[in-house]
């Protein structure tokens, strides 16, 4: 294992707190970076992360060229405050709409890719109650100053909100059950990412591009996989945010999520050549929910799909080539 990547490539937001030198050195190098918030039913904590992003990233140092919300068909006021407060706002079904409709979250951040024109996407979930400039602007530095950089993870303290407060840990709970243990076993390297199923990342466009998206829970297993393959430990960096307070999952959800993860992870493995050909796999989790003294059977069919690296989508092909290469309407 790579020891020396966890000392070199793990770092902390406050190394980037001069904002100045920041935008500086992004506009002498000519780049462009595009925020991208996926939502569904997110009313409740959108406005605050658009005011704080626009206010902070793009008005008092223009580290933002844009702020945009892609939606996975919202029921609530999710798209009506996100474009009261400034941002771009974008229902996924609308974009690509010839590739047909399929909603999650993965779906979201690849439609980002042909929707939105940065050199750099950073993904911020819409969630976070402490929303915070560092959110973004430690995630986008590294890929700034260190051009070898391809990739960052946010890693952070995740309280367990309950009804009864807010205990100092006990996030992350899929990640050290199901996703640490895999990687320990078949990726080592990888297990010295801190957060792999965080979902606060900055890309560049160039690999953003030439690897496929799960459309659900699978999304950031994927990435992690295909750029470790494809351009080492050395393409990733970390940069340690301090803290995330948002709403935890009910452990039901989370079997639910970490069924599909491990069918990603699996089915990665299985092409890379890392664990030998797999037998046709059952889509079906079977969860119960007890009632008094009875337990009901709950069944659930889960399968992440997945769509293809976005280079070999020909409208985005030929968008990108034009000369003219701006947010296409």
């Amino acid at each position: 294992m790579n020891n020396g990547w966890l000392r070199a490539n793990t770092l902390h937001h406050s190394a980037f707190r001069d904002l100045g030198r920041l935008v500086a050195e992004k506009e002498r190098l000519g780049l462009t970076v595009s925020l991208c918030i996926p939502t569904l039913n997110e009313q409740a904590t959108i406005g605050k992360e658009v005011v704080v992003f626009r206010s902070e990233l793009q008005q008092r140092y223009p580290l933002l060229d844009e702020i945009a919300v892609i939606d996975s068909g919202s029921t609530d006021k999710t798209l009506e405050v996100a474009a009261g407060f400034g941002a771009d706002t974008y229902l996924a079904s609308d974009i690509l709409p010839q590739m047909g409709p399929k909603r999650g979250k993965g779906e979201n951040l690849w439609k980002a890719i042909y929707q939105l024109r940065g050199d750099i996407i950073v993904y911020i979930d819409a969630d976070i109650k402490n929303i915070h400039p560092r959110f973004v602007y430690g995630l986008v530095a590294p890929l700034v100053y260190r051009p070898e950089v391809k990739y960052v993870k946010a890693f952070y303290d995740r309280p367990l909100a309950s009804s009864g407060g807010v205990r100092p840990t006990g996030g992350g709970r899929v990640t050290e059950i199901l996703v640490r243990p895999l990687f320990s076993l078949f990726f080592p390297e990888l297990s010295q990412i801190i957060q792999p199923l965080s979902g606060e990342y900055a890309v560049r466009r160039e690999v953003l591009e030439v690897i496929p998206f799960p459309i659900g829970y699978g999304v950031e297993t994927s990435h992690l996989l295909d750029v470790y393959t494809r351009w080492g430990m050395d393409a990733f960096a970390q940069t340690d945010l301090d803290q995330r307070i948002h709403f935890n999952q009910p452990t039901l959800n989370l079997g639910r999520m970490a069924f599909t993860i491990l069918q990603t992870f699996l089915s990665r493995a299985e092409s890379l050549g890392t664990i030998a050909e797999l037998p046709d796999l059952n889509r079906v989790l079977r969860q119960f929910q007890a009632h008094d003294d009875e337990y009901e059977t709950v069944e659930f069919e889960l399968t992440d799909e997945e769509r293809p690296p976005m280079i070999e989508v020909p409208e985005y092909r030929r968008m990108r080539s034009s000369s003219d290469v701006t947010q296409p309407g």
